[in-house]
C-alpha cells in the first residue's frame, strides 16, 4: 500500500522520532511512504481557538496537498490531528459558504488515519514484529478516545509486542490537563490534573508511558521531569518500531 505521512507541527518542530518511527514501521510491514513536502499545519490550533477565517486557508492548503499524491491512505503520529482532518475540516468549509472544498475534506478525511486504526482496520495488522522489553502504561489520550473512538486498538498492539510488559493505568480516560491553549489559558486547572495523572502513572509501577499523541506525551513529560520521576514518555510509534532484540 501507498501511503502518505501527514507528520504534523509538533513532530516537524519537536518530537521528529515519532514521525520516523512510523516511517520505519510501514516500511517494514512491506508499505511505501510517502511525504508530501508542501504540508504545512492541519488547522487544528486556528480552529480550537476560534480563528475559522485563518483556518479556512490552511485547510484549503492541506486538502490541496494531500489529495494530490494518489495515496491509499493518510497517517498521522497525533489521534488529535486526525480527529481535526476528520471533524472540524468540512465543517469549516461549509461554515464559510465552501461546498466544493467540503466535499473534497472530506474525501482526504476518509482516508485519514490515527496508526492504530491503520496498522487494525486498514493494514489487518495486530503483532508488527516489535521487541521492547520493558514495563509499559498506555495513556488514551482525549481526541483518541473521544473524538476517534480507537477503543483498545493501542492495547491490542501493545499486548503484541514481544518483551513488553503491559500495566494498567488507574483513571486512564481522565484527561492528562493539556488542552493545548488550555493549559496556557488556564494552567491551574491543566496543572492540578497533570498532577492526578502523574500520580496514576506512578501508581501503576510503569517504566514508561505511552500514548498516540505527542503533545500529552509533552506534557506528561514535563512534569514527571520536574519531579525527577524515573518513568519516560515514548510515543507508540517508537514502541512498535522498536526491534530492540535485533
Amino acid at each position: 500500500m501507498r501511503i502518505a505521512l501527514l507528520a504534523t507541527c509538533l513532530a516537524d518542530a519537536l518530537f521528529p522520532q515519532a514521525a520516523i518511527a512510523m516511517v520505519e514501521l510501514l516500511e517494514r510491514l512491506g508499505h511505501e511512504v510517502v511525504f508530501p513536502a508542501e504540508q504545512t499545519c492541519c488547522g487544528q490550533m486556528h480552529v480550537n481557538t476560534g480563528y475559522l477565517a485563518e483556518a479556512l486557508a490552511v485547510i484549503r492548503h492541506h486538502v490541496e496537498v494531500f489529495e494530490g499524491y494518489g495515496c491509499e491512505a493518510i497517517v498521522a503520529p497525533s489521534g488529535s490531528c486526525v480527529g481535526s482532518v476528520r471533524h472540524q475540516h468540512a465543517w469549516v468549509a461549509r461554515r464559510a459558504g465552501d461546498e466544493p472544498l467540503a466535499r473534497r475534506a472530506e474525501a482526504v478525511a476518509a482516508r485519514t488515519y490515527e496508526l492504530s486504526e491503520l496498522l487494525i482496520d486498514v493494514l489487518d495488522r495486530r503483532d508488527v514484529g516489535a521487541y521492547y522489553p520493558h514495563r509499559v502504561t498506555y495513556h488514551p489520550t482525549c481526541h483518541s478516545l473521544r473524538v476517534l473512538r480507537v477503543g483498545d486498538k493501542p492495547l491490542e498492539l501493545l499486548r503484541n509486542v514481544r518483551g513488553l510488559t503491559l500495566v494498567e493505568l488507574p483513571s486512564a480516560d481522565t484527561c492528562c490537563g493539556f488542552g493545548g491553549t488550555f493549559a496556557i489559558k488556564n494552567a491551574d486547572t491543566s496543572t492540578a490534573m497533570l498532577g492526578d495523572k502523574m500520580a496514576c502513572i506512578l501508581a501503576s509501577g510503569a517504566e514508561v508511558c505511552t500514548a498516540g499523541d505527542s503533545s500529552c506525551l509533552m506534557h506528561i513529560d514535563g512534569g514527571l521531569s520536574r519531579i525527577r520521576a524515573a518513568v519516560r514518555t515514548v510515543h507508540l510509534a517508537q514502541i512498535l518500531a522498536s526491534t530492540e532484540h535485533i
